[in-house]
């Protein structure tokens, strides 16, 4: 097909955004960044790391086809004030015929400590049906020069974390026995 495009020979591994700023109005009462913005700042960098592979905006256009977010997780590790500049990393955990499944951090951009990061379940979706559909060919194929660069990295440590409030009554080994006389 005209339209389908070759895979990279090479990807940075992880991928590294191109620098963002905070900006101004983004910053709520508390003096940071709104909890909103961290989910715009992944998202652009998202649309670049996966533009490479051949999901950007013409993707959309020609193939009438796009990926769509079905999961996410966040984890705010720090804040963000006006004028921080960051850069997102973002590295290709897994992937199938219809699924993506990646992971982010944003970094400052000059000290490099993590601010967030994101861990993301997208789906390929036909964009005429609205329904899940596979990915084409060639996209599976930059998918996977970009996995097995990317295969090279570390697992990410909050990679796949549960969210719970720990059960009070309970030690290191399971459930603590509560007796008379037992202070808690």
């Amino acid at each position: 097909m005209a339209h389908e495009r070759t895979a990279s020979v090479f990807f940075f591994a992880p991928f590294v955004s191109s620098t963002m700023a905070v900006e101004p109005d983004w910053i709520d009462y508390n003096g940071h960044l709104n909890m909103a913005y961290y989910h715009v700042l992944f998202d652009r960098a998202v649309d670049e790391a996966f533009g490479i592979v051949g999901l950007g905006p013409d993707y959309v256009v020609e193939r009438q086809a796009s990926y769509f977010a079905a999961e996410v997780h966040v984890r705010y590790r720090r804040e963000l004030t006006r004028d921080d500049r960051v850069r997102v990393t973002l590295q290709l955990i897994d992937f199938d015929e219809k699924r993506l499944h990646f992971y982010s951090e944003i970094r400052h951009a000059q000290d490099g400590w993590v601010a967030a990061s994101s861990e993301n379940m997208s789906l390929h979706v036909d964009a005429t049906t609205r329904r899940v559909s596979s990915f084409p060919d060639d996209i599976m194929a930059n998918l996977a020069v970009m996995k097995a660069s990317h295969a090279r990295l570390p697992r990410p440590d909050d990679l796949g974390r549960v969210m719970s409030i720990p059960c009070r009554g309970r030690g290191q080994n399971g459930p603590v026995a509560l007796t008379a006389g037992t202070r808690h």
